[in-house]
């Protein structure tokens, strides 16, 4: 801990300025030289050092450098929290990064203040807010104090929400109070084996409970993010900060301002790449595929960005391009529960469209799914309430909205995964697209209910006629094109290309439905 004694009075300007160079290197490392090289021997950058190595080059502003507890004689500078503004790819951020070397990084009094105060300019200008977190939590000597910023620093999290993008990155130990302010921001990104995430600790786990659970196990990286509430984990801060750049280049600094525009009108025609979806998708109904080959070929220059790929792996969620114009994406992923949707994907996907739809970012549904999980596990776990939330969320996002059917297309997953009934603007479906109330193997399980020995030759001869005649004249996209449900089949080469038309002509989308309500109730 660096002790300051105190200041001569100074009478001219050069002792004043003298005076302001001394508080302010003090304010550097105000830690003191064991906390220093405490942190150092840990290898841990410092606050400013991460700060830099994620903001554009010479953009840091740093305030409230001189900021300390007022009365008390152990108050260092900073108090524990280095503050500032800076620029992400020339666009304005707020950012606050932990000072482990003060306190451990706990929350005091001034460390309150000064992260309020980030936030309510953030909200002021439209910018997105940036925490690095890196805390031991409340800090014991302040009491009441610590937790009462907690709260306070809540209440500032709920005014910027859908406001301003908020992130924070996970890199030491995020325990007890301290994560409530993370969980409420719109990206938790964190290092494995350097992030930890949880409310309490396995010892006091087991002391309480007697159940054993390792740190790892408990709040490590991977299983947060498997839990939903990390959405990307990486091996380096540098991973973590190149992260943070490419999310917000698909987003606009406010949900009033406009995503950037990045190399539109690129590749104007039919491309070899293009070709390759005429093939991509199996003959068999029941092969798996990896969606992210469709997926990269669709959107401009095979660019995808993946958001809580560990979570609910049964849907992709994540941000493309389409005419250099960013988009959300939702997909059923076949490699995953054949794309079924399962509580956790149902979540997941509410959660993102509503993401997006906050900051008018227009969505594109890529739909190959036999429908929600069946399961007693499923249903104890809440899929009816799970899935009414993603059936809201699709309804209440009033951004455009594009899907493509390229297989699978069953049941109540017909609805939710964008469909014309829950307010899509376009619908397409591939020649491949199976649409129906049920797939063929589940309805030729109901007649089979028929007969007393339904392994019987006849019997099975009967369903493999079934099979074939509801594959050829029901799950196909042909009705659901005469009925208006779908507007147009589509060869797979065309998708790029009409995307980019579809939400050319959505760009000046205008509601005529709204009412006078407050807000809905979603199934919570």
């Amino acid at each position: 801990m660096t002790e300051m004694a105190p200041a001569p009075i100074q009478h001219t300007t050069a002792e004043k300025l003298a005076e302001l160079h001394r508080r302010l290197e003090l304010a550097k490392e105000p830690g003191g030289e064991k906390a220093v090289a405490k942190r150092n021997k840990k290898g841990i950058p410092s606050a400013r050092a991460r700060v830099h190595a994620l903001v554009d080059p010479g953009t840091f502003l740093e305030t409230g450098a001189l900021a300390k507890t007022p009365n008390d004689p152990n108050a260092l500078y900073g108090d524990g929290c280095v503050t500032g503004h800076a620029m992400i790819d020339g666009r304005p951020v707020g950012v606050f990064s932990h000072d482990q070397t003060v306190f451990q990084g706990t929350v005091g009094e001034m460390f309150g203040r000064k992260v309020a105060r980030l936030m309510e300019w953030c909200a002021m200008v439209g910018c997105p807010i940036i925490g690095i977190q890196d805390s031991g939590g409340a800090r014991i000597q302040d009491a009441v104090t610590s937790l009462a910023w907690y709260a306070e620093l809540g209440r500032r999290h709920e005014a910027l929400s859908g406001l301003v993008p908020q992130i924070s990155l996970i890199f030491g130990k995020c325990a007890g109070g301290a994560v409530y302010s993370p969980i409420q921001d719109d990206l938790l990104v964190s290092v494995r084996d350097q992030g930890y995430f949880f409310v309490t600790g396995p010892d006091v786990i087991q002391e309480v409970t007697g159940e054993e659970v390792t740190l790892d196990e408990l709040g490590g990286s991977d299983a947060q993010a498997r839990y939903g509430n990390i959405h990307q984990v990486v091996d380096s801060e540098a991973e973590a900060f190149q992260y943070v750049r490419d999310f917000l280049s698909f987003l606009p600094s406010s949900a009033v301002g406009q995503p950037p525009i990045i190399n539109p009108g690129l590749e104007p025609e039919t491309t070899p790449t293009d070709l390759e979806l005429d093939s991509i998708v199996p003959d068999s109904d029941n092969m798996a595929y990896d969606m992210h080959e469709i997926l990269l070929r669709i959107f401009d220059d095979g660019d995808f960005l993946d958001v809580a790929a560990q979570h609910g792996p049964a849907i992709i969620t994540g941000f493309a391009r389409v005419d250099g114009r960013p988009v959300g994406v939702i997909a059923n992923q076949p490699m995953h529960l054949s794309g079924s949707i399962d509580n956790e994907a149902s979540d997941k996907a509410a959660r993102f469209i509503r993401f997006c739809d906050a900051f008018n970012i227009p969505l594109v549904f890529v739909v190959d799914t036999p429908g929600f999980l069946p399961g007693a596990e499923q249903e104890k776990n809440g899929i009816i309430k799970r899935g009414g939330r993603f059936l809201y969320a699709v309804v209440e996002a009033d951004v455009p909205k594009v899907t493509i059917t390229v297989r699978k297309s069953y049941g109540g997953a017909y609805a939710v995964m964008g469909s014309r009934q829950l307010t899509a603007d376009f619908n397409f479906a591939w020649p491949t697209a199976r649409i129906a109330v049920i797939g063929a193997e589940g309805a030729a399980q109901l007649l089979m209910k028929r007969f007393p020995d339904p392994t019987i030759p006849e019997a099975q001869q009967i369903k493999k006629d079934f099979i074939e005649g509801y594959n050829l004249n029901m799950a196909i996209p042909w009705t659901a094109a005469e009925r208006g449900f779908i507007d147009a089949v589509i060869d797979p080469h065309q998708t790029r290309l009409l995307l980019r038309r579809s939400l050319h002509l959505l760009r000046d989308k205008q509601l005529w439905f709204r009412t006078a309500r407050k807000h809905g109730l979603i199934p919570v």
